[in-house]
């Protein structure tokens, strides 16, 4: 099994696909996609990617993009922890919470892309656009989390890093955040298979 990350081990999508295969305790290889130099719109990558996009998982010759896909795919196709709730209405919502993430909030994550998070990049104070959209951020975690400060069902799922990691994009640079969504995205960053992706070496800052 490969999986296919950004060379900066950067992107959101790359991480929950990477916990993903952690936590259903899959062995697998990692390739680099230098995204700065364009790397992935070479033809060898682009024809096994279909959608030239990291993350992209290879499995028995199965190529898989897009990393939800990637998520729901392992949680159907191998035993082990589960990466969704049971439930099939915690499950919806579950994949709602990563689709939204995926679709919306567009100033926070123009405004604090993820080289904040992961390499230490600096950012100017956030636009109004940005607070209002992390006033929309607050309002709908708090709403889903209905006071909890754990896990959004009651046990960890996928999602739970999607959320998380959106948080982290303005708690790091100090931007004000609710306390109760501050310790739940600690608690969620001190997960040992997060841990694992937080700690991989890094190149120099290159941002594109």
């Amino acid at each position: 099994m490969l999986l296919y990350v950004d060379a900066n081990f950067a992107s959101p999508y790359a991480l929950v696909a990477f916990v993903s295969l952690l936590e259903k305790g899959l062995e697998f290889d990692i390739e680099t996609v230098d995204l700065a130099d364009h790397a992935n719109h070479d033809l060898n990558f682009a024809k096994k990617s279909i959608t030239r996009r990291i993350p992209t998982l290879i499995h028995d010759g199965f190529a898989l993009s897009e990393s939800s896909a990637i998520c729901e795919y392992l949680d159907e196709a191998f035993p082990g922890a589960r990466l969704y709730p049971a439930g099939p209405r915690d499950r919806a919502r579950a994949r709602q919470i990563q689709a939204w993430l995926r679709s919306d909030l567009m100033p926070i994550r123009d405004e604090r892309p993820t080289f904040v998070v992961f390499c230490g990049a600096r950012r100017p104070a956030l636009s109004v656009r940005a607070r209002e959209a992390a006033d929309k951020l607050f309002s709908a975690a708090l709403t889903l989390l209905e006071g909890r400060t754990d896990n959004l069902f009651g046990e960890w799922s996928i999602a739970d890093v999607d959320l998380a990691m959106m948080l982290q994009r303005l708690i790091v640079l100090g931007d004000p955040v609710p306390q109760p969504l501050i310790d739940y995205a600690t608690l969620q960053w001190r997960r040992p298979t997060v841990q694992q992706w937080l700690r991989r070496p890094r190149p120099p800052l290159v941002e594109y």
